[in-house]
C-alpha cells in the first residue's frame, strides 16, 4: 500500500467554492486535485493500492481509496467536484465515524495531527522535503506514507507533529517540484525498486 497524506492550507471546507476559480477562489484546490490525480491515474487504469488523504486546514480530512475509488478523472474540475461532494456529506462524519459520499471516499472530522496518527502504524512515514537525504539511498520503502505540503512551507505545529512521527525525511531530486510531480517522481521510484527495474 501506497499513501499519501496531502496537506490544503487554504482550500475549502464548505462546498461553497466555484469549479471555475479553483487556483484562487478555492485556496489552490487546482494543485491539490492534480495531486489527488497523480497518486491514482495510470495512463489507462487507478492504482489500486494507493490511498490519499487530503487535510483541509486542519479540520477535515477527505480520504480516497483507490480500491473502491469511482469516477476519479485526469482533470482538476472533476477531481474537484468529488471533493465539493464529499464536503457537502461532512455533516454526516460524527467522532470517529466517517461519511462516505461516493464509492472509495470517506470524510473524516480530524485535521493533520488525527490523520497521520491514524495511518502512521501502516507503513513508513516519509516527509518530502528538499532538505531530505536522497531517495536514491533508500534501500528500501515499506507501505511509505508520504508527507507533502501545497504551496506554502509545513508550519511550525506540522512540524512539531512530523517530527514525533516521521522515519525518514526524502527528497527527490535536485530541483524543488511542486506536488504532484512529486506524487510521480515518488510512484516511478518505487514501480522500478529504486530505479534498478524497467
Amino acid at each position: 500500500m501506497r499513501q499519501f497524506v496531502l496537506i490544503g492550507h487554504d482550500i475549502p471546507t464548505e462546498p461553497d467554492f466555484s469549479l471555475d476559480d479553483l487556483a484562487g477562489g478555492a485556496g489552490r484546490l487546482d494543485a491539490l486535485c492534480r495531486s489527488i490525480t497523480a497518486s491514482f491515474v495510470t495512463s489507462h487504469g487507478i492504482r489500486e493500492d494507493v490511498r490519499a488523504h487530503l487535510v483541509a486546514q486542519d479540520e477535515l480530512t477527505i480520504t480516497f481509496d483507490g480500491s473502491e475509488l469511482r469516477g476519479l478523472n485526469p482533470d482538476e474540475r472533476s477531481t474537484a467536484a468529488l471533493v465539493r461532494k464529499a464536503l457537502e456529506h461532512r455533516d454526516e462524519a460524527i467522532g470517529a465515524l466517517p461519511a462516505e459520499p461516493s464509492p472509495g471516499i470517506e470524510v473524516y472530522r480530524r485535521g493533520f495531527e488525527a490523520t497521520l496518527e491514524a495511518v502512521a502504524d501502516e507503513g513508513t512515514v516519509v516527509q518530502l522535503h528538499e532538505d531530505g537525504d536522497a531517495i536514491g539511498s533508500v534501500d528500501e520503502l515499506e507501505d511509505p506514507v508520504f508527507v507533502l505540503s501545497d504551496h506554502r512551507d509545513f508550519t511550525d505545529d506540522e512540524q512539531r507533529v512530523l517530527e514525533a512521527v516521521v522515519e525518514q525525511r526524502l527528497r527527490l531530486g535536485p530541483e524543488l517540484l511542486h506536488a504532484d510531480q512529486a506524487i510521480t517522481v515518488a510512484h516511478h521510484f518505487l514501480d522500478t525498486d529504486g530505479y534498478e527495474r524497467f
